[in-house]
């Protein structure tokens, strides 16, 4: 995979999440009824910031904040630029969910809507990207650092530069740390991250042609349900490659984890293995030849012998109604 530079916010790939969010809030009382307890006035939002991260900020100045709009939002120390995902009731229904509703949990809040010089500058700064990121290329190779440099993210307050890279063994990175600290006048963050969050901060497409799920809309990478285990036992008799199953992070797609069937993850259909092409099996209504297998719908194709007949049978019926001689 190249190095590439993550387009996340106020990208393609942020429009694409943020216009689901605003489908999920134009149906939240369809989804979650009338709210009596007025929950929708509790000020807390889910805030997109660089790099796909979201996090919840209260909003005590009870800003009219809507799915989209541009803000500035406090961070450790200094400030940083976002845009709104969620509101209301979506926003507390997540905080419940991820458990980060507790009464002594700690939010930042939201300082103010984004203006027009706040614009210009976020412009600015993505214009210096580049500048930066060479820059750090510069240092790594000065220090001959087994790393590859991924991705880096200048606060908008500039006081935080955090520099994401991928390496397969331990790097002592204190002296790149001392270079870029008095280049930059910020504090240095190095963040080791996977090839998955570096395939997510690829602005480029899977071998389906569409966008990568987990930079478009995929609200959060999770470790694929098939890394450990084989992803071919229901793709017997298939023409099953590795190409098929991996994506451009060189781990298993994530989107193997939509595709397979509910049936097939319990009871007997797990074990089930479909006939080969060529079995003879006995039906009820005779003798028959599987003439081909159909792994995508799940479907067995029979000739019957004393007839010719040939008849689709889906595999959760193939059990009860034929066995194989």
């Amino acid at each position: 995979m190249s190095n590439v530079i993550c387009s996340c916010l106020l990208g393609d790939n942020a429009k694409v999440r943020l216009r689901l969010s605003q489908l999920l809030h134009s149906e939240v009382e369809e989804l979650y009824g009338e709210d009596p307890a007025n929950e929708a006035n509790r000020f807390i939002c889910e805030v997109e910031l660089q790099g796909c991260r979201r996090e919840f900020f209260d909003n005590p100045d009870q800003l009219p904040l809507a799915v989209g709009q541009q803000v500035i939002v406090a961070t450790d120390g200094g400030y940083d630029y976002g845009v709104v995902y969620s509101t209301g009731r979506i926003a507390l229904k997540k905080l419940k969910l991820k458990g980060l509703d507790k009464p002594e949990a700690e939010r930042l809040a939201i300082i103010r809507q984004a203006n027009e010089d706040d614009s210009q500058a976020i412009i600015e700064l993505k214009g210096r990207k580049k500048e930066i990121r060479d820059a750090c290329l510069g240092k790594v190779k000065k220090h001959d650092l087994d790393m590859k440099l991924v991705d880096v993210e200048l606060r908008m307050d500039q006081q935080k530069l955090s520099v994401y890279y991928t390496s397969a063994h331990r790097v002592d990175f204190r002296s790149l740390v001392r270079d870029l600290a008095g280049e930059f006048k910020a504090r240095i963050q190095m963040v080791q991250i996977t090839t998955r969050e570096e395939a997510r901060r690829a602005n480029s497409f899977g071998p389906c042609g569409y966008l990568l799920c987990c930079s478009s809309w995929l609200p959060k990478i999770h470790a694929n349900p098939f890394a450990d285990k084989s992803v071919t036992s229901d793709a017997n008799g298939s023409d099953s490659h590795a190409f098929n199953i991996t994506g451009i992070c060189n781990r298993p797609k994530c989107c193997l984890g939509y595709s397979r069937h509910p049936r097939t993850t319990s009871g007997s259909s797990a074990s089930f293995s479909p006939p080969k092409p060529g079995d003879r099996v006995t039906t009820s209504s005779g003798e028959a030849v599987v003439e081909s297998v159909d792994m995508q719908k799940k479907l067995v194709l029979l000739r019957y012998v004393r007839n010719d007949q040939r008849r689709r049978v889906p595999f959760d019926k193939c059990r009860s109604l034929f066995t194989s001689n």
